[in-house]
């Protein structure tokens, strides 16, 4: 029994935490997009790819989070000359992955933000110089820039088949993360909204959930649950001049959100600061200096 879902000739998935789009070339290799958290996806996914008859023919990273490329080390351990290719500043971060931990605590991160969920095994990925339609590994595609969730994330089109990366997050996934993580919360709207209005897609697979026929419905959760986001954080706001990490616990009461873990509290922290810029920027909140720090208040 096959480990890999078609979802077009020639155009597969595997499901998991993260999802991996395989994309065959016709000559019996395969482009492997997204390689997953760690060794134990990565060896799943070449199992699968095998298991079709494909050997890897290049690696694609969409965006530079941990989950997204921690497989690359296992399978260039396999296949030392395989290339791997991501977006310019991704790719940076992919080839130095301490910056990932770094730029969410804003100093050399403790060792409690050093697991394999925030700091993945370097790889030498090289900076895709141009999006739209070209060819990597063999297999022709098109590259759509989607920033939000990462700075310079890129979405891969392969005909009527539209992997979204963390463009767009499937239902459960939303419904599990209420504070859906992004560097730049205006970016990521844009982003969502641009693809659900894409025309000429038949399904839709975001990075985490399942396949879909419905684009625009997914993008209109996804819009919802971000609008949801910025929403709290004006709510946090306007209970009072406060700092980040105030506000970020207010959120977290609205939206019921428990964190446990280090990881979970610096991401959380990040996605509040994101939509305060959003907000800075529409003019709805001021930011002061007070003595004990930067502080938030309704404009």
């Amino acid at each position: 029994m096959s480990l890999l879902t078609p979802l077009a000739p020639g155009v597969f998935y595997l499901p998991g935490a993260v999802n991996s789009l395989v994309l065959a070339n016709g000559h019996g290799g395969a482009l492997l997009v997204d390689t997953g958290l760690d060794d134990s996806h990565a060896r799943k996914l070449l199992r699968a790819v095998e298991g079709e008859g494909l050997t890897p023919s290049a690696l694609l990273n969409t965006h530079s989070h941990a989950d997204h490329h921690g497989g690359n080390a296992f399978l260039l351990k396999r296949f030392p000359g395989l290339e791997v290719y991501a977006p310019p500043l991704e790719a940076a971060i992919i080839a130095q992955p301490l910056l990932e931990p770094w730029g969410l605590f804003g100093a050399r991160p403790p060792r409690e933000l050093q697991g394999k969920f925030l700091l993945a095994p370097a790889s030498p990925a090289r900076p895709l110089t141009a999006t739209g339609p070209l060819t990597l590994g063999g297999v022709t595609l098109e590259l759509l820039e989607v920033p939000g969730h990462a700075l310079q994330m890129v979405a891969v089109r392969a005909g009527d088949v539209l992997y979204a990366a963390d463009a767009l997050f499937g239902p459960e996934a939303l419904e599990k993360h209420p504070l859906t993580f992004c560097a730049d919360s205006g970016a990521q709207k844009a982003s969502a909204a641009r693809l659900g209005r894409l025309p000429g897609v038949r399904v839709t697979l975001p990075g985490h959930g399942a396949p879909t026929t419905d684009l625009p419905g997914l993008a209109a959760a996804n819009l919802a649950a971000y609008a949801r986001t910025t929403a709290a954080v004006l709510g946090g706001v306007e209970m009072g001049p406060a700092s980040t990490d105030e506000l970020l616990g207010r959120v977290c009461e609205a939206l019921d959100v428990t964190m446990t873990t280090a990881g979970a509290a610096v991401l959380n922290r990040a996605v509040v600061a994101a939509h305060l810029t959003e907000l800075l920027e529409a003019g709805q909140v001021t930011l002061s200096v007070q003595p004990s720090g930067l502080t938030f208040a309704r404009a």
